[in-house]
């Protein structure tokens, strides 16, 4: 692994902590927040998402003033270095502003190829996951292995749905995979259930588009720890976003019989 790289990803840990930690300040004053609509009731905003954006962004350009960045607030910026910072502040606004825990702060590195490195901190349960692109994936250092034996039946597929794709996609999904005897689930953050694949505690997650900034690191972090995962945006520019499969190797083919129908 290159010095650059590991450089890149010390700083990433660092800053999605610091990021965490402001985050989870504005969490427990959330009833202080102002709610503003973006392009519909469901995707929100606050203050919170856009001073962790610029926490992060200014960490970044201090250590590394050449980099990019693609972000949920504030969109992209150009990379002189070839590097490119893909972050969300808050993924999971909706239940970080409903007071429900699970939303996590997203930071990749993508070296315009690949996803190099990938932070996912989630300071309402203390866990902080990385991955470096072929170094493996770690949850607060200890190294992370998605477990053979977890398939579509003895486990649980999460399942993400928004306002950009047609509702019938996820119904459609979520009735074939019930009838094929498996189970679904939703927190309202994707990048979270990313890395729930990783750990073990979801079998897959799926979704028919995501953005590059919820969900590059997650990916990354699933494949280091020996998921599968469909390429995202193959060939095409990152900011279009594309449909998302992560799964543990023994969910990867019933996985994919439900979403063939």
């Amino acid at each position: 692994m290159s010095e650059e790289v590991t450089r890149r990803l010390a700083l990433a840990e660092e800053t999605a902590r610091e990021a965490g930690a402001l985050a989870l300040d504005f969490f427990m004053r959330r009833g202080e927040l102002e709610i503003e609509a973006k392009t519909s009731a469901q995707d929100i905003v606050s203050r919170a998402d856009r001073e962790v954006e610029t926490l992060i962004r200014a960490r970044v350009a201090a250590s590394f003033p050449d980099d990019g960045f693609l972000g949920e607030e504030f969109g992209a910026t150009a990379a002189a270095s070839g590097f490119t910072w893909v972050i969300d502040p808050i993924d999971g606004t909706s239940p970080f502003l409903s007071g429900l825990p699970h939303w996590c702060v997203s930071i990749a590195v993508h070296d315009g190829r690949d996803t190099v490195a990938g932070v996912i901190a989630v300071p309402t349960a203390g866990e902080v996951f990385t991955a470096r692109r072929g170094g493996g994936a770690r949850l607060d250092g200890r190294p992370l292995r998605v477990p053979e034996t977890l398939n579509v039946l003895n486990g649980v597929v999460g399942i993400g749905a928004n306002h950009r794709t047609p509702p019938r996609a996820a119904a459609q999904v979520i009735e074939r995979l019930l009838g094929a005897g498996g189970m679904f689930f939703r927190n309202g953050s994707g990048a979270l259930m990313l890395a729930h694949v990783a750990a073990g505690r979801l079998a897959g997650y799926w979704e028919a588009h995501m953005n590059a900034w919820d969900c590059l690191a997650g990916l990354l972090i699933t494949a280091e720890a020996g998921g599968r995962c469909a390429p995202f945006c193959e060939g095409r520019d990152l900011s279009e976003g594309d449909a998302v499969l992560a799964a543990a190797p023994g969910a990867w083919d019933g996985l994919r019989a439900v979403l063939d129908g």
